[in-house]
């Protein structure tokens, strides 16, 4: 395969404009996860960042949190280990005893049924994303 047909399958830019999409084989998906991300919500009555979820195939789903300055995802716990990623803006990940300040390109691996949270400060830009990808093992 050529760097430009990988770049026809991979690149939203280069694929006629998709923002999701599956390879030529059916073997990848190709999500843009930021521009699909939804809108924040400052005046969301508990204080909750928006959720899209973007994909759910085999082995993991994506989904997408948008936070507004002074939004909180208070404490929880999954059934499976996750990632975590900060696309955009400034948060604040806790898992079990431990606090990581997140900026874009920061990722926190969480182990399943760990209690975990998220902040985004007062001092954080408009728009927060965060990325979280449930790492399920399951085959859709």
């Amino acid at each position: 395969m050529t760097n430009s047909e990988s770049a026809r399958t991979d690149d939203p830019v280069q694929d006629g404009g998709r923002r999701e999409g599956v390879g030529r084989e059916g073997t990848a998906t190709t999500v843009d996860a930021l521009a699909l991300a939804a809108a924040p919500n400052p005046d969301h009555p508990r204080g909750r960042p928006s959720v899209k979820r973007l994909m759910q195939e085999d082995g993991a789903n994506l989904v997408t949190f948008t936070f507004a300055p002074g939004q909180t995802f208070p404490d929880h716990s999954v059934a499976h280990p996750i990632t975590v990623q900060c696309l955009s803006g400034e948060l604040t990940f806790g898992c079990g005893d431990e606090t990581t300040q997140m900026t874009p390109g920061v990722v926190v691996h969480c182990k399943e049924r760990v209690t975990h949270r998220v902040d985004c400060p007062e001092s954080a830009p408009a728009s927060s994303v965060l990325l979280l990808t449930m790492l399920t093992g399951e085959r859709v």
